[in-house]
């Protein structure tokens, strides 16, 4: 079994709301409401913790489920939130890159 490690797109706006985030994807402005777990999922994806320390710590100390079972719910989730862009999915660690525009491109800066 390979491991997954999360990170979150820096191309995207966030709030938490009342323990609930809210978030705006950077490429097409659609407005996404979190629940907990995929709030849980967002928190703790820092692209060096793999996904299955993430279900293990955080999910099932939060949930009665059993861990094989919230690692393949908390697998399609942060694969659905991937589709929206709003997470980067990876086999290996997921290291910070510069967000390159098109001024960064040409050298430009602000």
């Amino acid at each position: 079994m390979s491991r997954l490690y999360l990170a979150r797109n820096p191309r995207v706006a966030a709030r938490s709301l009342d323990g609930e985030m809210m978030i705006m994807s950077g490429r097409d402005s659609t407005l996404f409401t979190l629940n907990k777990t995929a709030t849980i999922l967002w928190q703790s994806a820092d692209g060096s913790t793999p996904l299955d320390e993430i279900v293990e710590h955080r999910i099932c100390s939060e949930f009665e489920v059993e861990p094989s079972e919230a690692l393949h719910d908390a697998e399609t989730l942060a694969r659905e939130l991937a589709t929206h862009e709003i997470l980067q999915i990876s086999d290996h660690p997921i290291v910070d890159r510069p967000i390159r525009t098109p001024n960064s491109a040409l050298g430009e800066s602000r």
